[in-house]
């Protein structure tokens, strides 16, 4: 038999700066500005879909956005001090989505004429639902049983469910891209050029600047041509959708942002409490949670760090939970979930530092309350984003497959598993997301909305149903006889805190706040 020249690799050899490693300052500058450039498209998308939605005026909607970055610089520094100490960034999620427009249905909203107050009432409900929702992660986390349940994760288990993270957000990637091709296109094409081909190239002493700021260095060109054909008359007489995927002068984004605003809790007045709206809020607190599990164990790989351990994972998913209840106490319109684009920009720059993410942090915060600065880069055309989650949605999800060299990929079983966790993982929300009308009527439409919107949240998450499916699978099919071919000889040593003795490298608590919560 012929030698294996590829054998199982623990940890990714091509990276160049690790979870501890830190590039030269500039670098480091300039990497964690290109963290906040990238996650900008999320922070814009989500309120430029829900604000109008809900009543709000342009004004509203710049403020939402201010309001949603301010937050996500907090939880993302909160989460790289106290949570897992992953390089993870922590801003809005979309999954929130379906129980927010159950929320914004609402019949007794509905019935507000005026706009502004129907928008101010909404905004209210939302914050009491994610204040009240919060509790489920804060629960899990900080009581350890997502950790417990964590012990059920195999690298069988977890290679759809990280795979599905990123392949299952592909209607954020070429859909988007297509409503603006003469912009997308380019984009797409110049990423791939400048990253990958042109990544051995420095033309600046011994900086890979291609491969380090591809991201930096390609926004810019693209929005420049964006702007002439903006300024040109390209799209004056284009459809609605064109202009808006395209135009960079779109809605008022500059000219109604205030030079300063300093977002701060309960600036919408006091949260409103339904039970209904609870209920239905929680389906994704739990997907964002799910979701978040696969982000984090791929953002490990990519830091060259161990699996974390699940004490560092419900420590993690506590942070978070504190997290969503801070987006309930400022407003930000939705919760919070692990960045997954950020999350591939670690591979794409092979550059995996804690301390590029917690600089990043520190732009969104600066840049929140500068309303006007923000507001220009916030202009950046959607379909630039779109460009850039084709590669870097990409990345995640392979390195989730990557997870399989652990396995016997021999085996029939792992092979019935992975397939089938990864074909529903995208099939059933598919099926579920043709339901979903401009009405929010989804696949599940009975009397009760909040439950309607509990069940449509959950099965429209591709990494949750991959999770449901995989897990539970390789948990009860010929289990004892197969834990050799599931991996977990492997990954194991990986399940607490003192199985492997890099942990404590890589997710021990700064200030030496390990004596007071010491690791199980």
């Amino acid at each position: 038999m012929a030698e294996n020249i590829h054998p199982p690799m623990e940890q990714l050899q091509d990276l160049e700066y690790c979870i501890d490693s830190n590039p030269p300052w500039p670098e480091t500058i300039m990497l964690a500005f290109q963290n906040y450039i990238l996650m900008l498209g999320t922070s814009v998308m989500i309120p430029s879909y829900l604000v109008h939605a809900m009543g709000g005026s342009d004004g509203d909607k710049v403020r939402v956005i201010q309001t949603l970055l301010f937050v996500a610089g907090i939880n993302t520094l909160l989460q790289a001090l106290f949570g897992t100490r992953l390089p993870a960034v922590v801003g809005g999620s979309f999954a929130y989505v379906i129980p927010i427009a159950y929320i914004i249905s609402d019949s007794s909203l509905q019935r507000i004429t005026d706009r502004q107050e129907r928008f101010i009432q909404t905004m209210r409900a939302i914050q009491g639902a994610l204040i009240v929702a919060s509790s489920i992660q804060i629960i899990l986390g900080y009581s350890q049983v997502w950790g417990l349940f964590s012990r059920f994760f195999s690298p069988l288990g977890m290679a759809p469910v990280v795979g599905l993270v990123g392949l299952g957000l592909f209607q954020r990637g070429f859909p988007l891209l297509g409503n603006c091709v003469e912009i997308g296109i380019p984009m797409l094409l110049l990423v791939i050029g400048l990253s990958q081909y042109l990544k051995h190239v420095r033309p600046i002493r011994d900086v890979p600047i291609f491969e380090r700021f591809p991201i930096l260095i390609c926004v810019t060109i693209i929005w420049i041509y964006s702007v002439i054909l903006t300024a040109s008359g390209a799209y004056r007489d284009k459809p609605y959708v064109t202009q808006l995927s395209c135009r960079t002068d779109r809605e008022n984004l500059i000219s109604t942002a205030p030079w300063f605003k300093f977002p701060y809790p309960l600036q919408w007045g006091p949260p409103t409490f339904s039970a209904g709206h609870s209920f239905a809020m929680m389906s994704a607190v739990l997907v964002s949670m799910v979701e978040s599990t696969g982000a984090y164990k791929a953002a490990s790989r990519l830091a060259i760090a161990t699996p974390p351990p699940a004490y560092v994972l419900s420590r993690g998913i506590g942070w978070q939970g504190i997290g969503i209840l801070l987006d309930g106490l400022f407003g930000t319109v939705t919760g919070s979930t692990v960045s997954v684009e950020n999350v591939g920009l670690l591979g794409l720059t092979r550059v995996g530092s804690r301390r590029v993410v917690q600089i990043s942090a520190g732009f969104m915060i600066f840049f929140s309350t500068l309303g006007k600065f923000g507001a220009v880069f916030a202009s950046i055309p959607f379909p630039i984003f779109a460009a850039l989650h084709c590669v870097l949605f990409g990345l995640v999800a392979s390195v989730g497959l990557s997870f399989l060299q652990f396995t016997n990929m021999n085996s029939m079983r792992n092979l019935i598993i992975t397939g089938l966790s990864l074909f529903l993982g995208i099939s059933v929300p598919q099926f579920f997301y043709q339901y979903w009308t401009p009405q929010h009527h989804g696949l599940v439409h009975t009397n009760a909305g909040w439950f309607n919107a509990f069940l449509n949240t959950i099965f429209s998450s591709p990494a949750t149903v991959g999770m449901i499916v995989a897990v539970f699978l390789d948990n009860t099919l010929e289990v004892e006889k197969s834990k050799k071919d599931r991996g977990m000889p492997w990954w194991v040593k990986f399940r607490t805190f003192r199985g492997d003795n890099r942990n404590e490298e890589f997710y021990t608590l700064p200030f030496n706040l390990n004596r007071f919560f010491p690791p199980t």
